[in-house]
């Protein structure tokens, strides 16, 4: 949990602030007993009406400082949580988004997504915790067991015998919580990936009739959490009851041997009023102290899964290029091997380039490795074997926004979110609202968008489900080339546009970014055909490549799609 500190160093100012004003509150609130004691004892017995009133006042004083120093010292820390949990769900979120993608894949997204929202939450809790009742609970505890002393040594002792056996109790169960709260936690994961699940796949789900299915795995993953969680809760449930035992045992034995001790006038009736009040304000900072365990086991399985992501360190580090390159191709695959799980290869000795402004088609069956090439392109992966290259010079040496600002992409399963379609195009960017427009425009989009009242400034519900998939398509494809990219991939992107309207897309980005190199990866012969060089994939492996008319002499697969599609004929 050392990685805290780091978020809490730049607070420090306030939190010693609101620590000092807590501690001053909290010494009032242990001043009030002795007070009343004193006046029992002492003050009374004059029959100084001055002198009684001058304590009441005092009473009072302390009642004012420890009620408002506790009111003003909780809000600050609120307002320290309150910065603090911010600044570390937005280095996490920053830390997730920068994970590479084997990095990702290992955490799985619905375990990052339950580490940003349940595990940070956790953390916060107890980090709010520690400074509402981290100070108050131990200045009351040692406070009062000190004052205590003073007054009357061998009650004091009597009480204070109880702690070490409180402590032995809350040490031991919080050992056992902080593996157990860990499980919940991954069984969190596991219920949120359901849900995520669930939530895309919504529509198919109603439409094949599954949602008993659904519900019932839902179900599965629910009361798995349950059980994981009924079973952390009932160890950590011990330590209240076992403490609240062990004070009243403790209220009893000081009650039995304060009794004996006014009997036999080694004590007064004064000092055990003051023992019974002191007596109460330290069993509720050992219910403090308990509570603060409970959520530190918590917090402390929480913590761990966050650090796991804080100091994840990327498998993709940069080297110096070799220089070997050749500088006139734009983009060159050299022997290029690559698996995903380091057993068979996904990608075998993969060999191509191109030239600035050339156009590629990949085609294959599914699973054929199509888009892993576009991942090892984009630097999503590095290659195990060979090099690609860039503009002459390794992917690996390039500063990772460097190489990112050279792409435009569409992915088979991209994301749009709620917001205007200008800015689902712009997105984040800055691109004006001409710019904007022509993209649409090229992209086949403008026509669909100048159908909505609004235009532009239409609304996109989240996942763009309020659009049809080719209408979600063409937006893609807009955001991809607005920018001007250096490179273009097209990843099965048109597979929902007609013919027509992806034979005048096809037209319309080689006017528009003409001097761009274009990768189209798709299913259909006719979205590659015109393409400077097509590569046909099967098991990671080329087994064709060449323009349209070489492949349909010399790749009898690619042949074979290309007559089961049109027959042999395409539509220009």
């Amino acid at each position: 949990m050392k990685w805290i500190f780091r978020f809490l160093k730049p607070l420090r100012g306030r939190i010693t602030l609101g620590i000092t004003v807590k501690t001053i509150g909290t010494v009032a609130e242990l001043i009030i007993p002795f007070l009343l004691s004193h006046i029992l004892e002492n003050v009374i017995e004059t029959n100084k009406i001055g002198s009684i009133v001058f304590y009441g006042v005092l009473m009072a004083v302390s009642a004012a400082v420890a009620g408002f120093g506790n009111v003003i010292a909780n809000r600050m820390a609120s307002k320290t949580t309150m910065i603090f949990s911010t600044r570390m769900r937005k280095e996490l979120f920053s830390k997730t988004l920068n994970l590479s993608a084997r990095s990702t894949d290992g955490f799985t997204i619905p375990s990052l997504e339950s580490r940003i929202t349940s595990d940070t939450y956790n953390v916060q809790n107890f980090i709010g915790m520690i400074q509402r009742m981290g100070i108050r609970a131990p200045i009351l505890l040692l406070g009062g067991s000190v004052i205590t002393l003073l007054m009357d040594a061998k009650l004091a002792l009597v009480m204070i015998a109880m702690l070490p056996v409180i402590f032995l109790v809350i040490y031991s169960v919080s050992r056992l919580g902080v593996p157990l709260y860990s499980k919940v936690q991954q069984s969190v994961d596991g219920m949120v990936r359901v849900v995520r699940e669930d939530a895309q796949g919504i529509r198919v789900i109603k439409a094949l009739s599954k949602v008993d299915y659904e519900n019932a795995r839902y179900d599965k993953a629910n009361m798995t959490l349950r059980k994981n969680e009924a079973k952390a809760g009932t160890i950590m449930g011990v330590v209240n009851p076992v403490m609240t035992l062990l004070m009243n045992g403790g209220i009893v034995a000081v009650v039995a041997a304060s009794a004996f001790f006014v009997a036999n006038n080694t004590s007064s009736a004064a000092t055990v009023i003051a023992f019974m009040q002191y007596f109460t304000l330290i069993s509720m900072a050992m219910m403090s102290l308990s509570r603060m365990f409970v959520m530190y086991t918590k917090c402390a399985a929480s913590a761990k899964r966050i650090e796991k992501v804080l100091t994840e360190e990327s498998e993709l580090k940069d080297i110096e290029d070799d220089g070997k390159g050749d500088t006139s191709l734009h983009i060159s695959f050299e022997n290029v091997s690559f698996s995903y799980l380091h057993k068979e290869d996904n990608i075998k000795n993969v060999s191509f380039a191109l030239k600035k402004g050339e156009t590629l088609g990949i085609i294959g069956a599914t699973g054929s490795g199509k888009s892993t090439l576009l991942r090892l392109l984009m630097r999503f992966y590095d290659v195990d074997k060979g090099v690609i290259r860039i503009g002459g010079k390794d992917v690996r040496s390039y500063k990772n926004e460097e190489l990112a600002s050279m792409f435009g992409v569409v992915f088979q399963n991209d994301f749009i979110y709620a917001d205007t379609l200008e800015e689902n195009i712009r997105f984040g960017r800055d691109i004006s609202y001409e710019d904007i427009v022509k993209a649409a425009k090229t992209a086949q989009a403008h026509e669909f968008i100048s159908s909505f009242s609004d235009g532009y400034f239409h609304a996109v519900t989240t996942g763009g489900t309020n659009l049809s998939g080719g209408q979600r398509q063409r937006l893609l494809i807009a955001r991809a080339i607005a920018g001007c990219p250096e490179i273009l991939i097209l990843d099965d992107s048109s597979s929902a546009l007609d013919y027509k309207t992806d034979a005048n897309l096809r037209t319309a980005l080689s006017r528009y970014i003409p001097d761009s190199t274009v990768i189209t990866v798709a299913q259909r012969v006719s979205s590659v055909k015109n393409c400077d060089l097509i590569l046909v994939i099967e098991n990671g492996e080329i087994i064709g490549a060449g323009k349209h008319e070489e492949l349909m002499n010399t790749c009898a697969e690619y042949k074979e799609i290309s007559d089961s599609q049109m027959g042999g004929a395409f539509l220009d």
